[in-house]
């Protein structure tokens, strides 16, 4: 990683992005530690990547929560199938999981 002042970055911009595109890192200091980092593209790839993932992952986590907590229910096919009518009414079992939980959803 390679520390830099703004102004020399724009005097010497190109050289600067062909370091950059070799894999190196710059940072671009500049007054009240308000610093800019400048990366190559498959770095920012991949971290996007690693933030995508981090997101899924901690979605996976609350639901594995949610279900050690009870928070779930489970549905047949049939019953998923049921829901896509344009007439259905929820059942008693959709009912009585809202009636539990709907609650603390809301809240």
């Amino acid at each position: 990683m390679l520390a830099v002042k703004s102004v020399n970055v724009r005097d010497n911009f190109k050289e600067w992005c062909d370091k950059i595109i070799m894999g190196e890192t710059v940072v671009i200091s500049r007054p009240h530690n308000e610093n800019i980092y400048m990366i190559n593209e498959t770095e920012y790839n991949a971290l996007q990547k690693a933030k995508r993932n981090a997101e899924y992952l901690a979605m996976i986590e609350e639901s594995v929560s949610q279900l050690e907590r009870g928070e779930t229910i489970s549905l047949t096919l049939e019953e998923l199938r049921a829901m896509e009518a344009d007439n259905w009414k929820p059942t008693e079992k959709i009912l009585e999981f809202e009636r539990k939980h709907g609650a603390q959803k809301k809240g």
